[in-house]
């Protein structure tokens, strides 16, 4: 039988993640953020009658939105639930967004350009400030998200979660490293989505999902945009291992201390000294130019540069510092 009710129009959106580093923190290209609006990620419409390509067309919504040409850049992920947008009774037309992850340097001359077309790079761990274990386990864990957690299982839905899989108490194990568990970074998106599905995310208060609660960790974005953004991290720390991306971050010639501090802001993790330097001579990925730098204000430090002879002698060359 012919379902002859009428559907909604269908829009295509794409959505960057840009990562940089500056400062040695790991940012996101954010637009907005103004008068009480949250911060959103670069985004823009598909028309085919424009762009032949996804990724055509959102190089050219970027650049029109905050001046920043694109390099790397590779697609994450499809979101279209239902309700990502807050429409009124679902109604309207229906935003099915595709997500990409894009990596770049910044720059003096880049970022004035960023700041007069009204975008900013934010750290991405005032999104999602659980993530960074670079000073060790963060306080907000054990001190806000763990009680909160549990406070959730126990409330008046319990018995409706204990019947989904797998169990919520063996979920928050998993996902925050609690008891024989260990932390694994690259759950990003599960520790989001489950902080979601608790009441924690801001989020999913406007989504009308759940009720406001007392304190919701990090800074909520537009729509699901910190969703996308945990997404992009995920993804990015686990390529990271395999892949020689962490060097589209980095300058074309770096210190071995520069290129260390840069593999613990995307992994958020803290690395030894000697065992990273062991690891970096063992992958053969960089090799030394010769110059060296006096810009620390110590001993000069040698420079070193991506050995780009490993792409034709690997399939899978990567920094693997974590385990899982």
């Amino acid at each position: 039988m012919t379902d002859h009710r009428a559907r909604p129009p269908v829009e295509i959106g794409l959505n960057a993640a840009v990562v940089a580093i500056s400062g040695r923190s790991p940012c996101i290209l954010a637009i907005g953020g103004h008068g009480g609006e949250r911060d959103a990620l670069p985004f823009g419409p598909f028309d085919p009658q424009l762009h032949r390509t996804f990724e055509t067309s959102l190089r050219a919504s970027v650049e029109a939105q905050t001046a920043l040409k694109l390099g790397y850049i590779e697609q994450l992920y499809t979101f279209g639930d239902r309700g990502r947008q807050k429409l009124p009774d679902e109604a309207g037309t229906h935003m099915v967004s595709v997500g990409y992850l894009a990596l770049t340097r910044t720059d003096t001359e880049a970022n004035e350009r960023l700041a007069q077309a009204g975008a900013a790079w934010r750290n991405w761990y005032t999104y999602l400030p659980w993530e960074d274990w670079r000073q060790g386990r963060p306080a907000v864990i054990d001190q806000l998200i763990i009680p909160a957690l549990k406070r959730w299982v126990d409330d008046d839905m319990r018995e409706e979660r204990l019947n989904t899989t797998p169990m919520p108490l063996t979920r928050i194990r998993l996902a925050f490293g609690l008891d024989d568990f260990p932390w694994d970074e690259e759950r990003v998106l599960e520790r989001y989505e489950l902080l979601y599905e608790a009441g924690l995310a801001e989020e999913a208060v406007t989504d009308g999902r759940t009720r406001p609660c007392t304190s919701s960790p990090g800074i909520a974005m537009r729509h699901d945009h910190r969703r996308i953004v945990a997404t992009a991290m995920a993804r990015l720390r686990g390529k990271l291992k395999y892949r020689p991306v962490i060097f589209e971050l980095m300058a074309p010639e770096f210190t071995l201390t520069e290129l260390q501090a840069t593999v613990e802001a995307i992994s958020g993790r803290h690395l030894h000294k000697q065992n990273f330097r062991r690891l970096v001579e063992g992958a053969e990925l960089v090799e030394p130019t010769g110059g060296s730098t006096s810009a620390t204000g110590g001993r000069p430090a040698a420079l070193f540069r991506f050995r780009r002879r490993i792409l034709e002698e690997r399939p899978a060359p990567g920094l693997k510092v974590g385990t899982r």
